[in-house]
């Protein structure tokens, strides 16, 4: 009876390694094909987007966002910045202030604005009574009493006069809406013309708008009065409450038309702005 053969020799497998290499060329290959077909955009599309993103949020027009060609396709963003405009020499006082809706150009009226009035305190030596600041809603001028009304009166100083039209003179340049808010300390008074502090910042802030409206549209003015109830400071010292007994004059940002009564008209889609009384033509 033959013998059974023996077993038979192993192969060489030596190569397995070619057979995962294989695989994972197959998959880098595939991998690169899936990134290549998302990276294909449809320009069109991609375009009418990025032109009602820029109108909406007011930035850059729609010419400035383009789609960067390749050869591969258009699959890149080119974005041009907005450029800043370049001085022309004219002052704020000339009545050629920025126009609403370009936050930038917004930034720096404001700005100049502040500079101009900073100035003006400084020069005059009221500093500490004149006193402005940027905060979120826009430009705050505040002015205390003193350098507008006698004590427990509403009628404006003649110097007092002289103060709020070189005030004008500057804010006129601005096409935004400016609130002018009265505010007292907590003193009660109690007389037949002002019964509570309400009526004494309203009518003070009323007359404030009155000198004000000489200048500059109307339909750009409100006034309103906090009595004492929008302090800036604490009344536990006499110059504390001298703080606050003062007139507020508040360019609000553009950015704040929609709050005000009647703004509730379509953005125009060319400047990402909402047509106000005064800048329409």
């Amino acid at each position: 009876m033959a013998r059974k053969r023996g077993g038979e020799p192993e192969k060489d497998n030596s190569e397995r390694w070619l057979l995962t290499y294989s695989d994972l060329i197959t998959l880098l290959m595939i991998f690169f094909v899936v990134m290549y077909s998302m990276s294909k955009v449809d320009a069109d599309k991609f375009q009418a987007m990025a032109e009602s993103l820029n109108i909406t949020l007011g930035g850059a027009s729609a010419a400035q966002v383009e789609i960067g060609t390749s050869p591969s396709g258009p699959n890149l963003i080119e974005t041009f910045p907005a450029k800043t405009p370049e001085p022309s020499g004219e002052t704020l006082d000339e009545g050629k202030g920025a126009g609403l809706g370009n936050a930038d150009i917004e930034n720096m009226t404001i700005e100049s604005i502040k500079q101009k009035l900073d100035k003006f305190a400084f020069d005059n030596q009221i500093e500490t009574k004149l006193v402005s600041s940027i905060e979120e809603r826009g430009l705050v001028i505040s002015i205390q009493d003193t350098l507008l009304f006698e004590s427990g009166s509403a009628v404006i100083t003649p110097r007092a006069r002289e103060i709020l039209e070189k005030i004008n003179n500057v804010l006129a340049s601005a096409p935004n809406y400016i609130k002018v808010e009265g505010h007292t300390d907590n003193l009660s008074i109690s007389t037949d013309r002002f019964p509570s502090n309400w009526e004494l910042s309203v009518l003070r802030a009323t007359n404030v708008l009155h000198i004000m409206q000489e200048t500059i549209h109307a339909e750009q003015l409100s006034a309103t009065g906090y009595g004492e109830f929008r302090p800036v400071t604490n009344n536990d010292s006499e110059a504390n409450r001298a703080r606050n007994r003062r007139v507020d004059l508040v360019i609000l940002r553009s950015k704040y038309d929609l709050t005000e009564p009647g703004q509730s008209l379509e953005a125009d889609p060319t400047s990402g702005t909402i047509p106000t009384p005064f800048n329409n033509p």
